[in-house]
């Protein structure tokens, strides 16, 4: 659309029309912004380092900024120019020994700050957006009791304060925590555990789910000098006390970001290439490359980029446990695919920023296709898309994924389409690159 400032997100229009595409992506290199799941992981590890580090490539979006600002709150010194960030390492002592730290509507944000909060002195509280009250808490703050710290909270969600116990000389060198519920809250735990006295062994009850994003947990303490032991089947782990070392170090492009574009050249025809991010990537979502080859689009998954053309899409079953937000956006190109895709294992994301898998079958439905829940998943039959717009539910990644069915489709229309600021700002402005708009 003319006369549009793509980049300014407070002024598109509310509904968002998406334009559908004249023909085929021409070949393209889509420019993604920085991992969110790398960043808010550097950031708590060099803000716990003995010393400056400098993280190049940072995403900048609400998510990422909340966890800089708790950071900050924290007594953290960090300086931000462009993608880089210098950040002063506390060796891992607090700077403050009170404070109020706003998560806003980050779920990383909160299950990581929640154990780091057990490393202050005095009272710590978190808390955020209405949206992030709603997410449950309670099996992170029961980890944090057993370390041997007091915990308030607002009946197992936010607000929540951590506050040392005056019974208790010494935290806990060993804690259990549940698989099935969110593996953030595991990751929290071990990154505050090289900074704890006697380091710390952690014991998994149950299957844990999204193993990618813990190995990724794990991927960052190294780099940064943890040692950490990890059984094969990721029930257990095992945290040396070394603190962490103060290092530069660079952050991939976004992996569920790049999913977006990789699907619209599944369904658009063209090619879209993606540098930075292939089959050397730290990040489990870059696996959605293997799930569109499944579905009919051609894959170059190389060191260092990776390149999907489109082709006929075709049907199938997918678990996605392990790569689940890139659930919406498969769901996104299935009415064009020519049998029905089920995805399962995904049960989890019906407690993330809204119910995902709900969300996701009313809006189809709302279009005309065919779409059923199940327990873990959905159901998706393809069939002739209609006009209408896509609620989005303070989602990031519902806007995100039917913007690419309205690049096939006329009369889709995005509501809240500044919703994307929570992950990718720039969302809008690097989608139209996929009309051969110059950057």
């Amino acid at each position: 659309m003319i006369g549009i400032d793509w980049n300014d997100l407070a002024s598109l229009p509310d509904p968002l029309p998406i334009e559908p595409l004249s023909g085929p992506i021409p070949d393209v290199t889509v420019p993604i912004p920085g991992s969110k799941s790398i960043t808010n992981r550097a950031l708590v590890c060099a803000a716990l380092g003995n010393g400056p580090s400098v993280l190049t490539g940072i995403l900048d979006s609400d998510d990422t900024n909340a966890m800089l600002e708790a950071l900050r709150t924290l007594g953290i010194q960090i300086e931000v120019d462009g993608d880089r960030a210098s950040v002063w390492g506390c060796s891992g002592r607090l700077p403050v020994r009170s404070a109020t730290l706003d998560v806003r509507m980050s779920g990383t944000t909160s299950r990581f700050l929640l154990p780091l909060a057990a490393l202050g002195k005095d009272s710590i509280t978190l808390d955020g957006h209405e949206s992030m009250r709603a997410r449950p808490m309670a099996d992170g703050i029961a980890a944090i009791e057993a370390l041997g710290r007091s915990v308030t909270s607002n009946d197992g969600c936010l607000p929540v304060t951590v506050a040392p116990d005056p019974d208790v000389d010494e935290l806990a060198g060993s804690v259990e925590v549940r698989g099935d519920v969110s593996s953030q809250f595991l990751s929290g735990l071990l990154l505050i555990a090289p900074c704890l006295p006697d380091g710390l062994e952690i014991t998994v009850d149950g299957p844990l789910q999204s193993v990618p994003y813990v190995d990724l947990t794990v991927a960052v303490m190294r780099a940064f000098g943890a040692k950490v032991e990890v059984a094969d089947d990721r029930r257990w782990f095992a945290v040396e006390p070394t603190g962490y070392q103060q290092i530069s170090y660079d952050i991939e492009p976004d992996a569920s970001a790049a999913s977006y574009f990789l699907a619209a050249a599944a369904l658009c025809g063209g090619s879209v290439t993606i540098d930075g991010l292939g089959s050397d990537s730290l990040q489990g979502d870059v696996r959605f490359a293997e799930v569109l080859r499944s579905c009919g689009a051609d894959v170059e998954l190389r060191p260092g980029s990776v390149t999907v053309t489109g082709g006929a899409l075709s049907g199938g079953v997918f678990d996605l446990a392990d790569i689940s937000d890139t659930a919406q956006t498969l769901a996104a190109i299935v009415p064009f695919a020519s049998a029905s895709v089920t995805v399962e294992g995904i049960g989890f994301i019906r407690r993330k920023e809204t119910d995902r898998i709900h969300a996701v079958v009313t809006e189809l439905q709302r279009l005309g296709i065919g779409a059923t829940e199940l327990d873990d998943g959905f159901v998706i039959e393809p069939g002739p898309v209609s006009p209408g717009t896509v609620q989005t539910y303070d989602d990031h990644r519902m806007a995100m994924s039917f913007a690419i069915l309205g690049l096939k489709v006329p009369g889709i229309a995005i509501a809240d389409p500044g919703c994307v600021a929570k992950t990718f700002p720039g969302f809008w402005a690097t989608l139209e690159l996929l009309r051969g708009a110059p950057r």
